[in-house]
């Protein structure tokens, strides 16, 4: 069951969003040569909670980090640790989460450790690309498919795969919720968007094949090919004047 928000809810939700994307950003801004994943989870969890929010993830299903960190072929859900260290020329997405006063707000970015190759930069590029084409896809009248088909097309036309497997969803009280947001698809299929609906758009882009494979410790997902993968992830939304972007913060917007 889909649960539209009231304009009212939505603008509750801001302030979570904002909790989020304030994190990912001075996360991110922490990520270099020589950093483990743990202490970039460290740091999440501190900001989050100097920040009257408690972390999304911690706990959820049993996941024991504030963030998810996935490194190079890893596509989602990476537990942080002290023995993975950064090294130059890796990339990470960082997917992290806060609640605030009973909302959710949930998104990622795919970061460069030092100098990276050509090919990963454009993977990062193309995968950013497909998330605001996404968001941008995301307004009344629209379908699902019409989202996923605009972050599918731009991203195979590059020559990437597009994971299948795991999609983005609906979030609110939950941070997970009804509908499933699939990055494939056909034009004009699917769920009809309305306005209320608020969505977490999420990208999964991988350099070679779209198919992946499950760690042996039941989170940790990464490509099958073992070639480099990239997640860019905001929570959107969709309103009569068209899609609202709640992960985002004053002074660091980027309109759709």
């Amino acid at each position: 069951m889909i649960i539209k928000k009231s304009p009212a809810e939505i603008e509750a939700m801001k302030e979570a969003g904002r909790v989020s994307a304030k994190v990912l950003r001075e996360v991110g801004a922490a990520v270099r040569p020589g950093v483990s994943t743990l202490e970039l989870d460290e740091l999440a969890e501190m900001l989050i909670r100097a920040e009257g929010g408690i972390p999304a993830f911690k706990g959820y299903g049993g996941f024991p980090g504030s963030i998810c960190a996935s490194v190079n072929e890893q596509v989602m859900h990476g537990i942080p640790s002290a023995s993975v260290v950064l090294q130059e020329g890796d990339i990470i997405s960082i997917d992290t989460g806060a609640i605030v006063d009973g909302w959710v707000g949930d998104n990622a970015w795919t970061y460069a450790v030092g100098k990276i190759s050509p090919e990963k930069q454009r993977l990062l590029d193309v995968t950013e690309r497909c998330m605001w084409a996404g968001l941008e896809a995301a307004r009344p009248g629209n379908y699902l498919g019409d989202v996923g088909h605009a972050i599918q097309s731009l991203a195979e036309a590059a020559g990437f795969g597009v994971v299948r497997d795991y999609v983005g969803h609906g979030i609110g009280r939950d941070m997970h919720e009804d509908p499933n947001v699939p990055n494939f698809g056909r034009k004009h299929t699917g769920v009809h968007l309305e306005p209320g609906m608020v969505l977490a758009i999420e990208p999964m882009i991988n350099l070679g094949t779209y198919k992946t494979r499950q760690m042996s410790d039941g989170w940790l997902v990464s490509t099958r090919d073992g070639r480099p993968s990239a997640h860019f992830e905001k929570t959107v939304a969709i309103t009569e004047d068209g899609p609202v972007i709640l992960t985002t913060e004053e002074g660091h917007r980027r309109p759709v």
